[in-house]
């Protein structure tokens, strides 16, 4: 495939990946054949799949530069993106069920928010470090489409869900939801009560992620097609 053919088509599969499941109540249907479980965990490995083909297309595409690259871009996404990693290691099965990885059927508890008290959406925030960090430092046409796609769904879907929840909670609990959580704060790390209660399981979650960010560092090359070393 030359030219824009492979990109095009890369990120058209992508894109429908993620609407085909919803049309005619497909993904119910697949749910109820194969079991919750099953299913998101194939869906998860053919959208892994195909991202990575994505940003490979993307680096085949041919290049037309949108703004010139110097060094420092290359050290952005090195520096943030352990933390964006941790976030989505630490953000797994969140005690909220408004956010992409959300606990479905529970309800929210304020005095029990875990790591909702550091970002109600760690998933999204996550894919926005990603995305943004990868944005500025790659600056050819290819790049800027897709990296700026994904830097716009999760914005727009953090809008969605905390409005959501606005609509979906009892007017009492719209403000200790929203007291609760934030959509980034540190605080809670430095608060001794919300430590002894989620530090030893969130130091365990940030060192499963360190540990995926650097084989995910090393693997960079071999899947991607460029090195994300900034020497």
């Amino acid at each position: 495939m030359t030219d824009w053919t492979e990109y095009v088509l890369a990120l058209a599969l992508f894109v429908a990946s993620h609407f085909l499941p919803r049309i005619g109540g497909a993904r119910e249907k697949l749910i109820a054949a194969i079991g919750r479980r099953t299913y998101f965990s194939v869906y998860g490995a053919i959208s892994v799949a195909l991202l990575v083909w994505v940003i490979a297309a993307a680096g085949r595409a041919p290049y037309i530069e949108l703004w010139p690259h110097y060094q420092w871009m290359r050290w952005l996404p090195n520096v943030v993106m352990p933390v964006a990693i941790v976030l989505a290691t630490c953000g797994a099965g969140l005690r909220q069920p408004f956010t992409l990885g959300g606990r479905r059927g529970q309800p929210f508890n304020p005095a029990r928010s875990g790591v909702a008290a550091v970002s109600r959406h760690p998933l999204f925030l996550a894919l926005a470090l990603w995305a943004g960090t990868h944005l500025v430092a790659n600056g050819d046409l290819a790049h800027v489409i897709l990296f700026a796609s994904f830097l716009a769904m999760p914005l727009a879907a953090i809008l969605v869900f905390d409005a959501r929840a606005r609509q979906s909670l009892p007017p009492a609990e719209v403000l200790r939801f929203f007291t609760a959580t934030a959509l980034f704060s540190p605080r809670p790390l430095f608060q001794h009560d919300w430590l002894r209660e989620n530090g030893s399981a969130m130091a365990l979650r940030a060192a499963i992620g360190l540990l995926l960010w650097l084989a995910l560092l090393h693997l960079h090359g071999a899947m991607i097609g460029a090195s994300p070393f900034p020497f």
